[in-house]
């Protein structure tokens, strides 16, 4: 199920300086979670497993199952919206994992995403929103209900958080150098024509909201100009305040979104 990965000095450059101890696996197959018998294989390759354990009051009634998995005894690697490299702080050594759909990418973008997954795990930062907004994420929930259902509030959280790593780690990215750096700069030039109409879309049906935040918060990583209502959120009053500043932005922009729609 997993197998070492051999990485360009570029690569070990960068889990020198951030996460040392990371073990960098290509994974035999995709995955969304990793099913619980094949996440335990991690014990193989890895000294110890430790799932991640939260309050399942943490948790809203009616968010996804898969979040009271997360937050309790079961081993769940990766979750929903992860993307094609995943890593984990459940292992000792953390793993970063390589999924088998990254094939056909330019090596230069794979070697990215491994290289900000081995920052991220340097931050030491929680791997799921659950971990960041803790107690907090019913607010989160109650910002949102009556405008999105929980599915989307879920996505919501996500991109809220993965704009809240990307505004710690763009800053390194910017140092990167050679092929690395220039993967990272090609990477937000992409995303800039897919932002340029975010509200136009929300506005016409043709994308969620909830998708448009993930869409913009993945591009706070790459320093680009990132649309209102999103904007909000690429500001150093987010990194100052976490969880309180998502809440409040989450509850005036959806009560905005709500009156326009009537």
């Amino acid at each position: 199920m997993f197998t070492t990965r051999e990485c360009p000095e570029s690569i070990e450059t960068i889990r020198e300086r951030h996460a040392p101890d990371a073990l960098i696996l290509d994974c035999e197959n995709d995955f969304e979670t990793i099913p619980g018998a094949q996440a335990e294989e991690l014990g193989l390759v890895t000294d110890s497993l430790a799932p991640a354990t939260y309050p399942q009051e943490w948790v809203p009634s009616d968010a996804p199952d898969i979040l009271s998995r997360y937050v309790g005894s079961d081993l769940l690697i990766g979750m929903p919206g992860d993307g094609s490299v995943v890593w984990t702080h459940q292992t000792e050594p953390p793993v970063v994992l390589i999924k088998p759909r990254v094939e056909g990418s330019p090596d230069a973008f794979v070697d990215f995403l491994i290289a900000e997954a081995l920052v991220e795990v340097g931050l030491d930062e929680p791997e799921h929103f659950i971990g960041f907004f803790e107690a907090q994420y019913p607010d989160f929930a109650d910002a949102t209900r009556g405008v999105l259902d929980p599915a989307e509030t879920y996505q919501l959280a996500a991109a809220c958080y993965d704009g809240y790593l990307g505004l710690q780690t763009r800053k390194v990215f910017a140092d990167f150098e050679g092929e690395l750096f220039d993967a990272w700069l090609d990477a937000g030039e992409r995303l800039e024509p897919r932002l340029e109409n975010l509200t136009t879309l929300i506005s016409r049906g043709e994308m969620s909201f909830a998708a448009a935040a993930e869409l913009a918060c993945s591009a706070i990583k790459h320093a680009g100009e990132i649309p209102a209502p999103f904007g909000a959120l690429d500001a150093d009053a987010y990194l100052d305040h976490g969880p309180d500043y998502a809440i409040e932005w989450a509850s005036r922009t959806l009560k905005a979104l709500e009156l326009e729609e009537k």
